[in-house]
């Protein structure tokens, strides 16, 4: 009996609408209206996703959409595919992809926009991944806190095995996927040989004071009020601030936008960061609204950097928002439960078997973790019972993976590559703590 043809093309959408049409005719609402469990999911989601607007999409994903932005823009093509391309030197690629973050201090889902400007870019497909394991999983705060507060042997483990998953991982994807054809490069850059139009020095610089804006910003309070991380984070705003003022002068230098208006937003600005001192992201959201007003009415490269970074913003912000919903739905906050009860994660993840290390790799792969909240979690986990092996699974699978973050992954790199991606990290993830816990057994 022959398939038609409509039905070949037509089985999906058809199965999707009969599923949603059967949940929705047999929803038990009775049951779910008695369910508190499901009452605090509810709530658990719109707390998560309150914390994160409030958090995380000021201060790391507006700068982050920016650097993508400028990536497509002022980077040349040749200058992306001579370092990160397939044919670059892949000492020198994976080298350069793996360290990055050490450098930005950036979470799950902020590298994501500066994951997808450098793959459209040309990119290879192996450093692309490198650097997009790499930039949550290899941060240097993150380390000396691991090694500061749950000892140093789990905090050297980390930084080795971060380092080497991002270049492994790397390499397994490229070689599986070795004969696609490279991604169309999606860029609409007005120029094309960005190297003839200004020195190498100035594109250099304005990177270092974005990335520097990105850094400070987020530059989270130690544990401790001595020390020179303790010292950068009292002084964080000022950093801040210079690094703004900086990009206030190399936008009227080399990106020819107005002096005056300019020259406005920096008073007001100032003006706002003396009246608010104790409330940050008002000046900062004003700075930012005020960059986006200045460059999104330029008809230049300046407009063109807005209006591909927020082509990155469109893109991305809606599956990263809707991601954390169902992350907050499941799992809840620290300390507060949802759908899934935390002894359930506290029992799974004891001693050093096979299971432990499997569980606490797909859990952490799947939970959402703000930069440096990992090490917390994980000091409650393991004063619970967790064992030393599943902890460091932990470590290697959840910074640089999380459900907001696998959603937005598919739509840049497709569902095949992403579920290969998620897999290796879980695999890795879990043999590592295998291997680590045989040799430092439980805590």
């Amino acid at each position: 009996m022959q398939v038609s043809p409509f039905w070949k093309e037509q089985w999906k959408p058809l199965s999707v609408i009969v599923a949603v049409f059967l949940l929705c005719f047999y929803l038990p609402i009775e049951a779910l209206q008695q369910s508190e469990r499901l009452r605090n999911s509810v709530w658990e989601a719109l707390y998560l996703v309150r914390w994160y607007a409030q958090e995380h999409i000021l201060l790391c994903l507006i700068p982050s959409f920016f650097i993508a932005g400028a990536i497509a823009v002022f980077i040349s093509e040749d200058g992306v595919m001579k370092y990160l391309g397939a044919e670059a030197n892949p000492i020198l690629a994976y080298g350069v992809a793996s360290i990055s973050g050490t450098i930005l201090a950036v979470c799950s889902c902020t590298v994501l926009p500066l994951f997808a400007g450098i793959y459209r870019m040309g990119a290879g497909l192996g450093p692309a991944v490198a650097f997009l394991y790499s930039g949550p999983a290899i941060n240097i705060l993150a380390i000396i806190l691991t090694a500061r507060i749950l000892g140093l042997p789990l905090g050297i483990a980390r930084a080795i095995g971060a380092i080497l998953f991002s270049i492994v991982i790397g390499l397994t994807m490229q070689w599986i996927f070795r004969h696609e054809p490279p991604q169309n490069i999606q860029a609409k850059t007005l120029l094309s040989d960005a190297e003839s139009i200004r020195p190498l020095w100035q594109t250099a610089l304005f990177f270092a004071v974005l990335v520097g804006i990105l850094v400070f910003a987020n530059w989270a309070q130690p544990d401790t009020n001595q020390g020179i991380w303790a010292a950068i984070y009292g002084v964080k705003w000022w950093i801040t601030s210079l690094l703004g003022l900086a990009l206030a002068g190399i936008a009227i230098a080399w990106f020819h936008l107005n002096p005056g208006k300019v020259t406005l937003i920096v008073v007001i600005t100032a003006i706002l960061s003396w009246q608010f001192s104790s409330q940050p992201l008002i000046p900062f959201s004003f700075a930012v609204v005020g960059l986006s007003w200045l460059t999104s009415t330029n008809k230049e490269e300046a407009g063109e950097w807005f209006e591909l970074s927020w082509d990155y913003a469109k893109q991305i912000l809606p599956l990263l928002l809707f991601g954390v919903l169902i992350a907050g739905a499941l799992l809840g906050r620290p300390d507060h439960e949802a759908l899934i009860p935390s002894e359930w994660v506290v029992q799974a993840v004891g001693g050093n078997s096979l299971f432990a290390n499997f569980f606490a790799a797909i859990a952490g792969a799947f939970m959402y973790f703000a930069t440096l909240t990992e090490v917390p979690i994980l000091q409650g986990l393991i004063g619970n019972g967790m064992g030393q092996g599943p902890a460091l699974a932990l470590l290697l699978a959840g910074p640089a993976l999380s459900l907001p973050n696998m959603l937005v992954i598919r739509s840049i790199i497709g569902t095949q590559k992403t579920i290969v991606f998620v897999t290796l990290v879980v695999v890795m993830a879990t043999l590592s703590g295998i291997i680590y816990g045989s040799f430092f057994g439980m805590n």
